[in-house]
């Protein structure tokens, strides 16, 4: 039988219902993902590891069982962060050190896709340990952006987020501490919710508690994201930070009609230069909120400290978990991450005191916020793509930035407060290149989160489940 590749282009809710009726198998959609890897992966550089041989086996599995019985995803192949490990599948970090690393077992994270339904079918790539906002490393290269193959992809999921944009993925698993999550669907014209904190149950690592990254859902609309999100949601033992399913669906909530009543939108939060053309086109979006009865007004919390309390928790998460391979490994690691962990070996308790108080007070001002707006808008990103040669955005509008995560501070203010916050495509640069525009809730609120952009997408009416070919440009 012939691949049909007009699967390529449907949503990842409606393979589910057509996989829950038996109209088409796992392994017709693997096939489809396999031809269409083949045909446009090449110059984007998305998914460099692939292990479809497994994911034909595990849907095997899944058909041998009764269709009630094949979980939430009920065959549909999922691509996997190559930051989180999946039972027998190369995975690198995005590093030479873990270049032939074939890990013994699944993170959490994996199983509970597993056990829901998904297959795993292929790894995305992702910059070293996820260090910085553009996804190229020593081991596999650069992603590039498909709008324009001289651009970015972004980081640190740019390899999950092209994927969707491609057509190589449906639903891609997502990761996220400064905007590694948002910045991707901004800069790829996809969906990319990060969700609050212990919404999503994965391995803590060195760092039971204290932990600021979160890991989430990527997909090309807001419905897919929500039927990600309630794949990936549930406690788990090991993870001590991790939350209950809630009662009612994410899926649910997505499509219940809820609407903001009040919108604040800021085109810098007070604490960053943005692009004059990337804060027009986000400002028109959040506009449009006002077409579906909401009052937008400018507005938002203070994030004064963010910039220090930030650089500080960062730095401290990459000491507690890096040093030994500073220590062992220093020849093979990026300068940025380097810097990162030798930045946290400096700290001071003083340090850290202040970072922890500055935070707190953050947070009970964010949540009087709250109390007056339903949601908050803002840029997602503060520039479009930029060329895939520049390691980082080191300056914009006028402005140089100190180190190479200054420039992230429109996402990762909401990191410090743990808002849940989802990046949603507003529209298209005068050259072509999309922004997407951040619409973030109070922390536990992803429900909210989620009907607000759906019906937002809707207005918008951009068409963002259609997947592109590459636009390669002359390298």
């Amino acid at each position: 039988m012939p691949t049909d590749m007009t699967l390529i282009n449907r949503s990842a809710t409606d393979l589910v219902g057509l996989l829950k009726l038996g109209a088409i198998t796992p392994h017709d959609l693997l096939d489809a993902l396999q031809a269409r890897v083949s045909e446009v992966d090449g110059p984007v550089n998305a998914l460099p590891t692939l292990c479809f041989d497994r994911a034909h086996k595990a849907a095997n599995a899944l058909m041998a069982l009764p269709w009630q019985s094949r979980g939430l995803l009920c065959g549909l192949p999922i691509a996997i962060k190559d930051l989180t490990e999946v039972k027998g599948v190369r995975t690198t970090y995005g590093s030479p050190i873990f270049a032939d690393f074939i890990p013994p077992g699944s993170d959490p994270l994996v199983e509970r896709i597993e056990a829901e339904g998904g297959v795993i079918y292929a790894k995305s790539n992702t910059p070293e340990f996820g260090a910085g906002a553009n996804t190229f490393n020593e081991v596999f290269g650069a992603t590039r952006n498909p709008w324009n193959t001289k651009l970015s992809a972004a980081g640190s999921s740019g390899g999950a987020a092209v994927a969707l944009k491609t057509g190589t993925a449906w639903l891609a698993h997502g990761s996220d501490l400064g905007g590694s999550l948002r910045n991707p669907a901004s800069m790829n014209g996809i969906v990319g919710l990060r969700p609050s904190l212990g919404r999503v149950a994965t391995d803590p690592g060195h760092e039971i508690t204290g932990r600021y990254g979160v890991e989430g859902p990527m997909a090309r609309t807001v419905e897919d994201v929500a039927l990600f999100l309630d794949v990936l949601t549930g406690e788990d033992i090991r993870d001590p930070m991790s939350l209950p399913k809630p009662a009612v669906p994410f899926v649910t909530q997505a499509r219940s009609g809820w609407k903001p009543k009040r919108v604040a939108w800021s085109a810098n939060l007070g604490i960053t230069p943005v692009d004059p053309e990337v804060a027009e086109i986000t400002r028109r979006a959040a506009l449009r909120f006002g077409e579906i009865g909401a009052i937008v007004e400018e507005a938002h919390p203070d994030f004064s400290e963010a910039h220090d309390t930030f650089q500080v928790m960062r730095a401290r998460g990459f000491a507690i978990g890096k040093k030994d391979l500073l220590d062992t490994k220093r020849d093979l690691l990026k300068p940025e991450v380097i810097w990162n962990i030798e930045q946290g070996l400096k700290l001071t308790c003083a340090d850290i005191l202040r970072a922890e108080h500055a935070r707190a007070a953050m947070y009970r001002r964010m949540l009087t916020f709250f109390e007056t707006f339903d949601v908050i808008c803002t840029p997602a990103t503060i520039v479009a793509a930029y060329p895939v040669e520049n390691r980082f955005v080191a300056s914009c509008n006028g402005v140089t930035f100190g180190n190479y995560v200054e420039w992230l501070a429109i996402a990762y203010a909401f990191t410090l407060v743990g808002c849940p916050a989802l990046s949603l495509p507003a529209g298209f640069t005068r050259d072509g290149r999309p922004i997407g525009l951040q619409i973030v809730t109070k922390p536990r609120d992803e429900g909210k989160l989620l009907a607000a952009a759906m019906a937002l997408e809707q207005v918008l009416g951009l068409n963002t489940g259609e997947v592109i070919a590459p636009n390669v440009a002359h390298l």
